[in-house]
Formats: C-alpha cells, structure tokens, sequence
C-alpha cells in the first residue's frame, strides 16, 4: 500500500470534501433524481439518467477521496529541521531566466495549487528542488524550455 504524502492543512481540506460529497452533495443528488422520476417514463428522462451519472461520479469521488485518506502519510513542516529541501518546504526562488522572485511550499498532490504557491511533490519544479540548499541552483525542464531558479531561503513553518 503506497502512502500519499500531505501536509495537516492537505488532510483536513480532504476530510471536508469528503463531509461534503457524503453530505450536503449526496442528499441533493437523491433528491435530483426523486425529482427526475416523478416526470414519469425513466427511458428517455434525460434529466433522471444525468442524475444517476453524477451520482456515480460522486459515489467515485468518495471512494477516492477515503482510499487516499486511509493511505496518507501527514507531514507537519513546523516539524521538520532539514537544510535541504525536502516535502513541506516553503522555497523563496530567483527565476534567473525573467530575474523575477517566486515563493512555492511543495505539497501533496491533492493540495496544488499554483496560483497559492503550492507546488505538488510530483512537478518537475518539485523534483528538480529536492535535495538541494540555499545557494544552489535548480535546472527544471519546462513545457516552453529549460528555466534556472537560485535558491534564496527555505523554511519550514
């Protein structure tokens, strides 16, 4: 069984999701198709068969969501001592290519989001910055090419 690495914030916005989707989520898409059905003949009742898919999708959903809650693995950053970068870390980069600061927290999968500054541990940004310090420099291949980033601090907060 293959652990999914995530943050406490990470595991929390999961157990929300699945709240929601067994919940609130759940009784609506019930009710969608109680609705659906008092419209009489089933076989061509586009809105009773929509129904019945989105509730697949949902019933997927959970099932998804509780596989990866059952295999995660929390990692509290404030936790961690590391000089290099490790899971968790909050990087302060220098885009050498554009000479443009950026900061980025690598996280789990689940949790990316770039516009947030969180990267997941699988992106190439991730795996070119683990396991280097302050003062190197990380070579990430890119969609639009091969871009530098200098590493100015890392923090565990």
């Amino acid at each position: 069984m293959e652990r999914v690495p995530m943050t406490k914030e990470g595991m929390e916005k999961l157990r929300q999701e699945l709240d929601y989707l067994k919940g609130e989520k759940r009784h609506g898409i019930v009710a969608a198709i109680e609705e659906a059905r008092a419209h009489g003949d089933l076989s061509e009742n586009a809105e009773y068969h929509a129904a019945k898919e989105e509730q697949g999708l949902n019933e997927g959903r959970i099932k998804d969501v509780e596989d990866k809650l059952a295999r995660a693995h929390v990692i509290d950053p404030a936790t961690i001592t590391a000089e290099k970068i490790v899971f968790g870390a909050t990087v302060e980069l220098i885009d050498i290519n554009e000479g443009t600061e950026v900061i980025y927290q690598i996280v789990g999968v689940d949790e990316a989001n770039i516009e947030a500054g969180k990267v997941s541990i699988t992106s190439p940004i991730a795996r070119a910055l683990i396991g280097k310090e302050e003062g190197d420099v990380a070579v990430v291949q890119a969609p639009g090419g091969e871009r530098e980033y200098e590493i100015q601090s890392i923090t565990y907060v």
